[in-house]
């Protein structure tokens, strides 16, 4: 075992502060990598404050992680010290259950791994994410940064490997691609992933938001045209025009209006989680046009190679801040406010000062 320094939160109401633990000593097919950027999802947040009732203390959040390999274990084929190394949001799974062995092991029937704030399937350790100096992983759940990202590009890496497939995956699940009218909902983290990965894939991009002051930024991200989302009339113009919608608001709101937007046989895809339900949608809207209401969480490992692999060829990357750690309870009250543009992302070196 070895010994690393994190940033974690002790209860729900402390803020991060430094936290000194070990990490396991190497398993035959695990991979140590030490982390050089990681990026802050709201979902952090919700974990420290242990919004979802689920928080196991003390938590070391972070599961957008990219870093160098420094040591693997003496089964490993797929990786070499020196490599470069992306963990996402899972660390394991059963790999046994239908799901796993379709690739989908976010769906994992038997429960996945979550990189922080998980249970070790094999010594029941509590899991510590990225907010730390290194992490120790199996290989089957390590990605490949690709080629085309050169040193530079890293820190606009790590947000994909939460961001970046949650929003890619039902964006290839529902086939959007050239020729696409796909409308986004909500610019943040996951929207502006959104507006990037549609706009690569080829489709015309239609984004709706409550802000006027972010219609110039909406359209140097990519968008075709944007929709101001308060304006009645200027949302009537879009009625039953698009083929897919992904909808990255986690807040509780109105579906209905955006619903209406459909084409007959279109699909909007939830993939914000607000902490109060949204209210029940009118049931006409679906059933008079054949529209569906989906959701999506993450990507399977496979899945999420081959986003990292798509944004490397269209080089893609998250809009970024990039702060030291000890700046993170600060990140946290700007990111509530939506004071980032449009993702903070912690470089580790900091954490050597």
């Amino acid at each position: 075992m070895g010994k690393t320094i994190g940033y974690a939160a002790s209860d729900k109401t402390a803020p991060l502060a430094p936290f000194t633990f070990e990490r396991r000593s190497l398993r035959p097919l695990d991979v140590k990598i030490e982390i050089l950027f990681c990026g802050v999802c709201h979902s952090d947040l919700h974990q420290a404050r242990n919004e979802w009732q689920n928080t196991r203390y003390p938590v070391v959040p972070g599961h957008e992680i990219v870093g160098r390999v420094v040591q693997v274990g003496q089964d490993v084929k797929a990786f070499k010290v020196g490599d470069l190394a992306g963990v996402g949001c899972l660390v394991d799974s059963c790999r046994t259950c239908p799901s796993c062995k379709e690739h989908l092991e976010q769906y994992c029937e038997n429960g996945m791994t979550f990189t922080y704030n998980g249970i070790d399937k094999i010594d029941g350790t509590i899991t510590y994410g990225g907010y730390s100096g290194e992490i120790v992983v199996d290989e089957a759940f390590v990605l490949k940064i690709p080629k085309q990202f050169t040193e530079k590009d890293l820190p606009g890496v790590a947000p994909l490997l939460c961001a970046g497939i949650t929003t890619y995956s039902p964006l290839r699940h529902w086939k959007v691609g050239k020729d696409s009218r796909v409308g986004v909902v909500g610019i943040g983290g996951l929207g502006h992933m959104a507006i990037k990965l549609a706009k690569a894939m080829g489709a015309h991009v239609v984004v709706f938001t409550s802000s006027e002051s972010k219609v110039q930024d909406v359209k140097r991200l990519g968008a075709s045209e944007v929709v101001i989302s308060k304006n009645k009339k200027e949302m009537s113009k879009f009625a039953a025009s698009l083929d897919f919608i992904i909808n990255t608001v986690s807040v509780s709101h109105n579906l209905d209006e955006y619903l209406q937007l459909l084409k007959q046989g279109g699909t909007m895809c939830l993939v914000g989680a607000p902490p109060t339900p949204h209210p029940s949608p009118n049931v006409t809207n679906l059933i008079y046009k054949r529209r569906s209401l989906g959701g999506s969480l993450i990507g399977g490992l496979k899945e999420t190679q081959e986003m990292l692999d798509f944004c490397g060829q269209h080089h893609v990357l998250s809009d970024i801040e990039l702060i030291p750690i000890q700046r993170i309870n600060e990140a946290y009250e700007r990111m509530l406010k939506g004071d980032v543009k449009y993702r903070f992302v912690i470089d580790l070196a900091s954490l050597k000062v």
